[in-house]
């Protein structure tokens, strides 16, 4: 249940980026959100939604949810693969030396906004 504590990380740095660029208003926010980022993309959605009536910047914008996909690496035979559908065991050489490439990153992607 962090999804609010991103929510609130994420309107700090748009704040942050409002004031440095002089922006009056956020009309959307594309975040790309790896698929094992340990994000509920529903209840984050509500959070979002919860939070933007309480903050003028971001009152009337819209949240835009991109998934990036779960990608592992294995060291054994040097191939990636899907982590969801596989796990941490290697698909190709049953080696469970593998480590996460993508998949667990919340990124913002893209702000669509309005200057003073």
């Amino acid at each position: 249940m962090h999804e609010l504590s991103v929510v609130l990380h994420i309107a700090k740095t748009l704040d942050e980026l409002a004031e440095e660029n002089r922006l009056s208003r956020i009309g959307s926010v594309t975040l790309q959100v790896g698929e094992v980022s340990g994000i509920m993309t529903d209840y984050f959605t509500e959070c979002w939604d919860y939070f933007k009536k309480k903050h003028p910047l971001l009152s009337d914008s819209r949240l835009k949810l991109e998934t990036l996909p779960a990608v592992t690496f294995c060291e054994g035979c040097r191939q990636e693969y899907e982590t969801v559908r596989y796990g941490r065991i290697c698909p190709y050489c049953g080696s469970e030396r593998t480590y996460l490439l993508t998949g667990n990153e919340c990124i913002i992607k893209e702000i669509e906004a309005e200057d003073q």
